[in-house]
């Protein structure tokens, strides 16, 4: 149901998502849930090395990710599809192209400082630094902005992580974003815009 009924308060405190519920255990944040899965289920160590040092590359990247790829990449999606969607309005295109900018920074940085002429992000193999990483930088491609053209060293990493998951399980995780335009076309219902409207805009200051 909605992210801000009673119903969703008792799985997160926050009323957002993700959120997991694990039994009478609940959790939010999607770092801290993968996390929690891949100690749960005892995943394959290269997803979160019991290494220190390979440990602490991941929770490096994790801890830059937020205010760098977290903070653009997203965007993309709420000024050309979202946003529009609830509001009725489009934003100016000078506002996509500020976003894109510091994206653009950001999209430097990753490649320089955490790709480098590596595999993945901490070596020969993937790990969720990885997953989280090509999860955000996906979203702009679902509205056009194809963030890995005239970037090989990106590209190249995308198809590395795309046969590392499995190219069907790839697209299938990413099948809604990379079909988001298709919103333009349903009919929001009147109470969920006033809701959402604000909330969107407020997002984007």
């Amino acid at each position: 149901g909605p992210s801000n009924s009673e119903g969703a308060g008792k799985v997160s405190l926050l009323k957002k998502v993700p959120a997991l519920k694990d039994g009478d255990f609940t959790l939010a944040e999607c770092t801290a849930i993968l996390l929690y899965l891949s100690r749960k289920y005892n995943t394959p160590d290269h997803w979160y090395p019991s290494d220190i040092q390979k440990r602490a590359q991941v929770d490096e990247y994790l801890s830059w990710h937020h205010a760098n790829i977290r903070a653009n990449a997203p965007k993309t999606m709420w000024i050309k599809v979202l946003i529009p969607l609830f509001t009725g309005q489009p934003l100016p295109s000078e506002k996509l192209q500020e976003v894109m900018e510091g994206l653009s920074t950001s999209l430097k940085q990753f490649e320089e400082r955490f790709l480098q002429d590596k595999a993945f992000i901490i070596g020969s193999e993937i790990s969720l630094a990885d997953l989280v990483a090509v999860v955000e930088l996906m979203q702009p491609v679902g509205v056009g902005c194809d963030i890995f053209e005239d970037r090989p060293r990106l590209m190249e990493w995308r198809r590395r992580v795309e046969d590392a998951v499995g190219k069907e399980l790839f697209f299938q995780a990413h099948e809604m974003i990379l079909n988001i335009k298709e919103l333009s076309n349903i009919q929001i219902d009147p109470q969920l815009k006033e809701h959402l409207a604000p909330v969107l805009m407020k997002m984007l200051k």
